[in-house]
């Protein structure tokens, strides 16, 4: 039969003060309430609350999982340097992937992500269009060396994620199993009680063509997204929408004087206009070794990931370069400038006519610049950031801007791994086929703390049932006591006999003491048992996140309060 843990053995050590490295609400609070434990820079131990919490989790993916059909197994954590090689990503992937070499001075490493393994597992198994579609899963330690390893769990160098791996016979097949898994994920999110929306996001590191990442909205998040109203939501790298701008003063090309710091936001007030009648201008090296120069409305800035798919890695100019090519810093414009300067403008501009430009001479401005007739734009690209008031692209109304934590993302991969591993199925006409693949991964640690980061207050977390380490806390407020410890023990024991995880407070504190740990460690509910209402029969009942509290009687409150939790426990 289970049994209740009883504080007193509990691993749980509560901090009084907020600890000094800690940024976010959620970060302070894991800490706080003993839960997670930093061991180096990104790399934490997960103490037995947290623990718990950490496996209900995996439970509810693992269950979500299940109910498409995808299969749960585990590969190795360290993968063979030659696979990574196969795909190109031994080189590109950058200093986050950790290469090490074993004795015999082969290339390995430790995996942040396993397409290849997977890939690499079944190319030889899967071998015929009767066997697909496959989906393969696993929960499993990941680590990538963050170079600002921060916020606790949020950037952490190891973290526990799910991935997950589809292989189908055509495209078809394979947008099937993407919106399967998406759908899934959607519910993940619904059952740990996070608030999350499906973004339109950009691929980066793992590739393909097309991908979602959902969302846990926050003030903290580290993402930038913008959402509307008719359902549309995009990550500020993703996002393609309706610029607004207005044409700068003047029809013809003229030179201004512009005595101001150099910025758009002086600039637009020296001449009374709004800075979306300007034009930004920024100055790289793409990666080729080409100068470029980009052109974009006034209020908006470049987005670095749009940029980088437009010239590759590129590094913006200092001023030793910008001399070199006739530009001037916070004076900047396609006019006047080296004749190898690439100009590239944001798409959004292409039917403005009057564009407020730097003359490329400290001080002075161009007006009424039209591009076609005073200077010739190479390319038209997307190269902006969305904000808060772009036009939507689905409907057209303004977007809101909002902040958001990355806790899981969906990708349809196509061929861009069997292709290069020479991972292929016999169709039903024989001829070898490459795998159409979708990938899909969970941050489970990150998950944990995206759910403190949006339920928490001043006293601490607020867990939903579904995902806390304990469902009820009782707390009995003299344990020395011969009519209120009888009573605690029993309501406990008749609370774990109908099924309830119970924590018992069973410590010679005040209870002044009692409730701040109760508040901070953030169980559902707590049953607060006192001697008044042990004469009378009584127990009070608080929901913590409500802070609603209720007298109970003793006889009914283990049979209530586990329908209770029952219902919320998914």
């Amino acid at each position: 039969m289970n049994s209740y843990m009883k504080m007193t053995a509990l691993y749980a050590p509560t901090l009084k003060e907020d600890p000094a490295e800690a940024e976010l609400t959620s970060h302070r609070l894991l800490l706080r309430a003993g839960m997670i434990r930093k061991t180096a820079a990104g790399l934490y131990s997960y103490l037995p609350l947290a623990w718990r919490s950490i496996r209900k989790i995996e439970q509810i993916i693992r269950e979500e999982m299940d109910a498409i059909g995808a299969q749960e197994m585990l590969v190795p954590m360290i993968v063979p340097g030659e696979i990574w090689q196969e795909t190109g990503r031994w080189d590109v992937y950058g200093p986050e992937l950790l290469r090490l070499k074993d004795r015999h001075g082969r290339d390995f490493v430790v995996g942040p992500t396993h397409e290849e393994t997977f890939t690499d597992l079944i190319k030889n198994e899967l071998r015929s269009y009767k066997q697909l579609p496959v989906t393969l899963y696993q929960i499993q330690d990941k680590f990538r060396d963050e170079i600002r390893p921060r916020f606790g769990l949020m950037r952490g160098r190891e973290f526990i994620m799910k991935d997950g791996y589809s292989f189908d016979r055509d495209v078809e097949g394979m947008q099937k199993s993407y919106d399967d898994e998406k759908a899934a994920y959607a519910r993940v999110c619904e059952r740990v009680g996070l608030r999350a929306l499906p973004v339109v996001a950009d691929s980066g590191q793992i590739g393909g063509d097309t991908s979602v990442e959902f969302m846990g909205l926050a003030e903290a998040g580290e993402a930038s997204l913008v959402w509307c109203d008719c359902g549309y939501a995009a990550d500020d790298e993703a996002a393609t929408v309706g610029i607004a701008w207005e044409e700068g003063p003047g029809t013809s090309c003229e030179r201004i004087e512009t005595p101001c710091e150099g910025s758009i936001d002086s600039l637009a007030q020296l001449l009374g206009i709004s800075p979306m009648a300007c034009r930004k201008s920024f100055a790289i090296i793409a990666e080729d070794g080409s100068p470029v120069l980009c052109l974009l409305p006034g209020d908006h800035e470049l987005n670095e990931v749009k940029a980088e798919h437009a010239f590759g890695h590129y590094d913006a100019m200092d001023e030793e370069q910008m001399a070199t090519y006739g530009l001037v810093k916070g004076f900047m414009g396609p006019i006047g400038c080296d004749p190898r300067v690439r100009i590239v403008a944001d798409v959004s501009l292409k039917d403005s006519t009057s564009w407020l430009v730097g003359a490329n001479e400290a001080g002075y401005h161009i007006q009424g610049a039209c591009p076609g007739r005073d200077f010739e734009v190479a390319e038209w690209l997307d190269l902006a950031t969305a904000i808060a008031g772009d036009a939507c692209p689905r409907c057209g109304k303004p977007l809101h801007a909002a902040r958001g934590i990355e806790v899981s993302q969906v990708f349809q991969l196509g061929t861009k791994y069997s292709e290069a591993m020479g991972a292929t199925f016999a169709d039903e006409d024989g001829v070898e086929r490459p795998f159409q693949m979708g990938c899909y991964g969970i941050g489970v640690s990150r998950m944990l703390q995206a759910v403190v980061e949006q339920k928490n207050d001043e006293h601490g977390i607020i867990w939903p049932v579904a995902i806390a380490p304990y469902e009820v806390e009782v707390v009995p407020l003299d344990v020395a006591d011969d009519l209120v410890w009888p009573l605690a023990q029993r309501v406990a024991d008749e609370l774990t006999a109908a099924g309830v995880e119970v924590l018992v407070d069973d410590r010679k504190e005040r209870p002044g003491v009692k409730f701040n740990d109760a508040d901070l460690m953030g169980f559902p509910y707590q049953v607060v048992v006192g001697k008044r209402g042990a004469k009378s029969g009584m127990v009070e009942l608080k929901d913590r996140a409500t802070g609603e509290r209720e007298d109970v009687p003793v006889d009914e409150v283990a049979t209530s309060l586990a329908e209770r939790v029952r219902a919320q426990r998914s």
